[in-house]
């Protein structure tokens, strides 16, 4: 019977759960992108020069759809249930995202820039925990997936369209940052498999 069961789940397509030290290092790995982006955000030299707006650019709709069932809402945060929350499309959306964010910034940072000296050490670590989080938390399908078709024409401006872009980016991807971890939260927690 647990053979069977066991068969059942490898053919679902759902990606096999992490072990609990793996996970554990994965929510980590989530958290600490999070706070890299808030200190990201927090310095000067990222949108240096740049009229201050509260502008963002957010990829798509796709994760917030994927990882937060319709219709629950509890003063104006969505609440995940067990009835509809399919953890498989939640990670595979948040690892295509995190495609994209890694195309996107090693091609802003491969692009003319106005400062190099500060905007490559402020983005390398960002760059570097998302290249950790697709090597070590992403189910094998997904590891190979590039998005590098979507952003070979995002930087094609001159460094100060490209640095406005960048700065509305991750904006944007703090934002994202925090749904992700809210919902890897929620997949840690194992309350979706009641």
């Amino acid at each position: 019977m647990l053979l069977l069961a066991l068969n059942l789940h490898a053919s679902t397509g759902l990606p096999l759960p992490l072990s609990a030290e793996n996970s554990a290092k994965c929510a980590l790995l989530f958290k600490s992108l999070r706070l890299n982006i808030t200190e990201l955000l927090k310095s000067e030299d990222l949108c240096y020069g740049l009229i201050q707006s509260n502008e963002v650019t957010v990829r798509s709709v796709e994760t917030v759809q994927a990882c937060a069932p319709s219709g629950t809402q509890n003063s104006g945060c969505v609440m995940l249930t067990n009835s509809s929350f399919n953890e498989s499309e939640c990670v595979m959306s948040i690892m295509r995202d995190l495609a994209y964010y890694d195309a996107a910034i090693a091609s802003y940072l491969e692009s003319p820039l106005y400062r190099p000296d500060k905007e490559v050490p402020l983005l390398s670590p960002t760059l570097g925990i998302i290249q950790d989080l697709r090597k070590n938390c992403s189910p094998e399908t997904q590891r190979g997936h590039n998005s590098s078709e979507v952003t070979d024409n995002l930087w094609n401006n001159d460094s100060y369209i490209n640095r406005q872009k960048m700065c509305k980016m991750m904006r944007g991807f703090h934002a994202r940052a925090i749904t992700i971890n809210r919902a890897i939260g929620y997949i840690s927690s194992g309350d979706h498999r009641k």
